[in-house]
């Protein structure tokens, strides 16, 4: 159980953190254990850190301002162990160099300023800096798939939705002018699906072709001779 004076400096720090928030830190108390706080660093630009979104806790004790808080970091980051406690003079691996006069935003940008060192700690691991700016690049996704980290720090979660949009090819767009053309012109439609007459006509040889617009009807012929043949018959008729 926390004491009166503990729950009164972290309500009173968690104001002012949001009346003035930290540069790339964001820091919030849990809504059921005020002695429980989650963070997001934000990795600084110039280091291998750019561009991660490193989440983590501080648990704060009982006696709190007069003990320090533990500390740990969730997301996997080239620097320290996952779900370890992290080893700092602000932490309570450390409680005689605590200072009571340290707070929320004083431990995290501590923190934050620690993971931009090399310096071997108690939860503490060695990497390479390619190593470091994979973990940074995919830390916002890793993040997103903890339901806490999605419930306190909504804002991350929608920015990582928007850069997930703006992944996406965007599909390849007919301009407003030829799907005009495509859809209300009839002559492209019949072009575009020639029937089987057409086809045809276009494998028929060409002699072919010829010999059909040469060719006399049958039935004009015989008309001519029945004509012929009355016009010879005409002069016996007189006799």
């Amino acid at each position: 159980m926390a004491e009166k004076a503990c729950i009164m400096r972290l309500q009173k720090e968690y104001r002012a953190l949001c009346k003035e928030p930290v540069p790339n830190v964001v820091a919030r108390p849990s809504p059921s254990d005020i002695l429980e706080w989650h963070y997001v660093l934000e990795g600084c630009e110039g280091t291998p850190f750019a561009g991660g979104y490193y989440y983590g806790k501080i648990k704060f004790p009982p006696e709190y301002p007069y003990k320090p808080p533990g500390i740990k970091m969730t997301t996997p980051n080239g620097r320290f162990m996952p779900e370890r406690k992290i080893c700092l003079s602000m932490s309570d691996f450390h409680p005689e160099s605590w200072n009571p006069m340290w707070s929320v935003s004083s431990i995290l940008t501590g923190l934050l300023s620690f993971m931009m060192d090399n310096s071997p700690t108690t939860g503490s691991v060695t990497t390479t800096i390619a190593e470091k700016e994979k973990l940074a690049k995919v830390s916002l996704a890793y993040n997103c798939k903890n339901p806490t980290f999605r419930k306190l720090f909504p804002e991350y979660v929608e920015k990582y939705e928007q850069q997930q949009l703006a992944s996406q090819p965007v599909p390849e767009q007919v301009p407003p002018v030829v799907a005009q053309m495509e859809s209300s012109s009839p002559l492209l439609e019949e072009h575009s699906n020639p029937t089987n007459e057409d086809l045809n006509r276009v494998d028929r040889p060409q002699h072919m072709v010829n010999r059909r617009k040469q060719s006399f009807p049958t039935w004009l012929l015989l008309l001519l001779f029945s004509i012929f043949g009355v016009v010879m018959a005409l002069p016996l008729l007189q006799l």
